[in-house]
């Protein structure tokens, strides 16, 4: 059965929570000021509820604020008119933006500036038509596809999420969490937003993502825990004339892989290991390096967390199941047996050792050569031993006679073509070999700092179409 506004689980824990910690600071400039006590959250929570009362219950409304401090007391009013939120990045192409409203039959568009919060009409009125449970919540993902698609939660799914993070990483409500990485997206949220409304864990809110501001940021502030992704601690290994910060405790990484190189020289910088933490849209977290060892391997994402249970769908490297209180109900619109029966099935091969778990590449990622296999990871691997290379990215684009050919994107130090094909010639089988070396100055991420082979094969494209 669908909750109601009054058995939604998060606003339960909200107000556990509100008569805990009232008075105290709950959201933080990158300054230091206090921009929200949890009893200033609760009093613009009542504010905001009436303002969408003309908008039917179980309607989705996106929602696109940035890391705004208004974001907690704006999704406690939504809940409270039984209101679908639906998190959007600020930044999204106004056709992309058009498709993800379309797509999840939108019926509004929450946008704040300043002290104003405006609700624009966007879609339907009518709610949709839900197939199960009728969620809370919807998360926005292109899972393995690249249209866009919701991932359903009811408020109680959302909550467990939450607790696993905080009883897996040992965050309190006496940590303070440094907010750079987007609201918007399953990370951020679960990681920031809900911890602040289910456990009492005040955050930093702030929109500066530049490496500089955010040491200033963490320094100023004295946050204790920073959730960051691979490209801000591989930036900040690179500064110089970097700020101490005593006060940082943990470190977490997720979004995309952590190169063991530029997290070792963090480590040795700051003195604080970073914890990796994988996850996904569909379930929350998965696995995290829990150890205070400061040991980086390639690939390497930790066991299970608290509240998790992994099982292998194949012999190894292969696919994982996960189940627990934390998986999503479904996409939408259209359901999909990856996710369905309280089990999701990622789209990541993994492979066991007795530490934990690596993953091994993506089932969507494998490029077939002339129906020869090629796993990108194997080939990253090698060609990270080649001579100047800091980073390297294999995807395949589509070849009349082969069906794919792998193409190469590095990054590194006095590199050219010539030397990765002669590193490659060396060290490959023939078919192996890449088509195409590309050189860059850094890998392109995009904003959850990620990187994706299938839009690094879309900007080759177009730039080798162009030239």
């Amino acid at each position: 059965m669908a909750e109601s506004a009054v058995e939604n689980a998060l606003l339960g824990a909200w107000r556990t929570t509100l008569a805990r910690c009232g008075p105290r600071p709950a959201v933080l400039a990158a300054s230091g000021e206090v921009l929200r006590t949890f009893a200033d959250i609760e009093a613009e929570a009542e504010t905001l509820a009436p303002s969408f009362g003309d908008t039917p219950a179980r309607s989705v409304v996106a929602v696109q604020l940035g890391n705004s401090p208004r974001w907690p007391a704006v999704l406690l009013a939504l809940f409270r008119r039984t209101l679908v939120p639906l998190p959007l990045g600020r930044h999204m192409e106004r056709a992309e933006l058009d498709l993800a409203l379309a797509t999840c039959g939108a019926a509004g568009l929450l946008e704040c500036t300043g002290d104003d919060c405006v609700l624009r009409a966007v879609g339907s009125s009518a709610p949709a038509a839900w197939s199960g449970p009728a969620p809370d919540f919807l998360k926005l993902t292109s899972g393995t596809t690249s249209a866009p698609r919701a991932v359903r939660f009811r408020a109680h799914q959302l909550v467990a999420d939450c607790d696993h993070i905080c009883d897996t990483m040992g965050i309190t409500e006496r940590d303070l969490n440094y907010g750079a990485i987007p609201f918007s997206h399953s990370y951020g949220f679960s990681n920031l937003l809900t911890p602040l409304l289910c456990r009492g864990v005040p955050l930093v809110a702030t929109e500066d993502r530049m490496p500089r501001a955010i040491l200033d940021g963490l320094a100023r502030t004295r946050a204790t825990v920073f959730p960051g992704m691979p490209v801000f601690f591989q930036k900040f290994a690179q500064m110089e004339n970097t700020p101490a910060l005593p006060a940082l405790r943990l470190c977490i990484s997720a979004g995309a892989p952590l190169p063991p190189a530029p997290a070792e020289r963090f480590t040795a910088r700051f003195g604080v290991k970073i914890h990796t933490f994988y996850g996904s849209s569909e379930c929350g977290g998965i696995g995290y390096d829990a150890s205070e060892e400061p040991l980086y391997e390639e690939g390497y994402v930790g066991t299970a967390m608290h509240g998790v249970r992994i099982g292998r769908e194949s012999d190894e490297p292969g696919p994982i199941a996960i189940r627990g209180a934390a998986v999503g109900d479904g996409y939408f619109p259209e359901d999909d047996p990856s996710l369905a029966d309280g089990r999701f099935i990622p789209g990541d091969l993994i492979r066991w050792t007795p530490r934990g778990m690596f993953l091994a590449g993506r089932t969507s990622d494998i490029i077939n050569i002339a129906g020869r296999k090629l796993n990108p990871l194997e080939l990253e691997a090698r060609l990270a031993e080649c001579p100047g290379v800091r980073q390297a990215v294999v995807f395949g684009v589509l070849a009349e006679l082969r069906g794919e050919e792998p193409v190469v994107c590095v990054a590194g130090e006095g590199l050219t073509r010539e030397a990765v094909l002669r590193f490659c010639h060396q060290r490959l089988s023939a078919w192996q070999v890449p088509r195409a070396v590309w050189i860059v100055a850094d890998i392109p991420v995009n904003e959850r700092g990620k990187i994706s082979r299938r839009a690094l094969a879309q900007q080759y494209l177009a730039r080798t179409a162009s030239l």
